[in-house]
């Protein structure tokens, strides 16, 4: 008895040793608690007059995706917030920053030799990163995530060690409310990763809601579940990543809709972006399921096809104007031959053999009454010839005065559209689908704006140019009958 007594009091005492070293300096309430000694090594940081703090856009613009890793030799210092947590066992040895706890406008990725990060990097957490010896660049993966990284292995970044956690990424006493940047599903894209999001009005699927776990059984490591949300008059699809070490693997998904709270990442092979949950308590779905809006309850207030206006270059007419920020070449109407809309006149613009480096060009539309209805969509369709790297923004003013000499200086918002891509044949014709302008009041003009140039000399157009052809064609506004 005194022999297995014995034997037991020091197994709980080796117990008691491994436990309390899975966590830095033994503080389960490290989130709340920051060292003396810690504090003190970040104000000696902070009060070092040579460092020089950098932004997280700064701090990634010193990488170029594909390139190796990048060694930081200056005494750089960059500042961010944290977005992920790895409590529930759905991230691993990573953690992403945020440049604000609110309306962030970039992140970055960390990988780090840590588990159970959250316990010292809590979701808000103020962190100061000592870059002077650490590297950037893309992991092993080489998934096109800009990210901080210990040491370079050849053309891949390998993660901080423990003891370059300890030196290099200071907290400070700072955890901040983590504002979670409101989006819809088609909203979402590569500039977003790293950043805490939400998305309202969105669901699963009928066909997996109910039935199916968040995590898939026949997979061995990561399941992708379809979210959906009510876009005008149809669906918008994203996709939520989910691991198989997550606590909620096994969990339903949800019956009806609601909102959803999520990290944005890429998966591991780099090929998608996608939504990562935190933790379970961030997905809130116990309103009704969504119901897309019934085209036949709408009507085209406004339509634009180009018929009646003059073949020219520039396009002028019909309350449409047309301008060229830089360079020379500039929207124009022609007839086109494509088979997905032969004979039909179309505004056109490409910058080959413009003979200019860069030509941005502007298309806008006449003045828009967004006060003459409560709801209304933008539809169009839209081509390319040569695609290439050029590229074609749609955007919204509702603060431009009508004026060429103004328009760079109105306040211009992206808009969300289903915008010809670079695979699609050159003959056949993109809808946009329906992009929602009710969260806009007053006079507004919707814009479209070709960003390219002629970097090819006198080659022909190929991958890699810029100086391809975008085409638009059956512009629309459709409001409410």
């Amino acid at each position: 008895m005194k022999t297995n007594k014995l034997i037991i009091l020091t197994l709980a005492f080796i117990t008691s040793i491994s436990f309390t070293s899975c966590v830095e300096d033994g503080d389960f309430t490290v989130p709340q608690n920051l060292g003396e000694e810690e504090n003190a090594k970040l104000n000696l940081l902070l009060s070092d007059n040579t460092i020089e703090i950098k932004t997280i856009s700064q701090v990634k613009a010193l990488f170029s995706s594909g390139d190796n890793p990048v060694e930081i030799t200056d005494k750089l210092v960059v500042k961010g917030y944290v977005t992920s947590s790895d409590k529930s066992g759905n991230f691993f040895k990573e953690i992403y920053l945020q440049d604000s706890p609110e309306n962030p406008t970039d992140a970055i990725k960390v990988v780090l030799e840590l588990n159970d990060a959250y316990n010292k990097y809590n979701i808000g957490r103020e962190v100061y990163i000592n870059l002077e010896g650490l590297y950037v660049g893309e992991t092993r993966s080489r998934d096109g995530v800009t990210a901080i990284g210990g040491k370079a292995d050849g053309d891949s970044l390998e993660n901080l060690s423990l003891n370059q956690v300890k030196e290099k990424m200071l907290r400070s006493t700072i955890t901040e409310e983590i504002v979670p940047l409101k989006l819809t599903l088609s909203q979402i894209n590569e500039s977003h990763v790293g950043m805490f999001v939400q998305i309202d009005n969105v669901e699963f699927p009928s066909n997996i809601a109910g039935e199916k776990n968040y995590f898939d059984e026949n997979d061995r490591f990561d399941t992708k579940r379809t979210l959906q949300s009510c876009e005008g008059f149809g669906y918008s699809n994203f996709e939520l990543e989910t691991s198989s070490f997550a606590n909620f693997a096994r969990r339903t998904l949800p019956k009806k809709g609601g909102t959803l709270k999520a990290v944005v990442v890429k998966t591991f092979d780099g090929r998608d972006v996608v939504l990562a949950l935190n933790d379970i308590t961030d997905v809130d779905m116990n309103e009704d399921r969504c119901t897309p809006l019934n085209p036949a309850d709408f009507k085209t207030s406004y339509e634009e096809d180009f018929e009646s206006i003059a073949s020219s270059n520039p396009l002028e007419g019909n309350g449409w104007i047309s301008y060229a920020e830089e360079g020379r070449f500039n929207w124009r109407v022609l007839t086109t031959t494509d088979n997905g809309n032969p004979g039909s006149k179309i505004a056109s613009m490409g910058a080959y053999n413009s003979g200019e480096p860069t030509n941005i060009a502007w298309l806008i539309s006449p003045s828009i009454d967004l006060d003459a209805q409560d709801i209304e969509f933008l539809n169009f369709q839209s081509s390319n010839s040569f695609s290439d790297d050029s590229e074609l923004e749609l955007l919204i003013s509702t603060d431009w005065d009508g004026t060429r000499a103004n328009i760079t200086s109105a306040t211009w918002t992206k808009l969300s559209a289903n915008i010809v891509s670079d695979d699609t044949n050159f003959r056949n014709w993109v809808d946009s689908g329906t992009t929602d302008l009710s969260t806009f009041s007053g006079n507004a003009h919707i814009a479209f704006k070709y960003i390219g140039g002629d970097n090819s000399g006198s080659a022909s157009p190929n991958t890699g140019t810029i100086d391809g052809t975008f085409e638009i064609d059956n512009f629309k506004i459709l409001v409410k009958k």
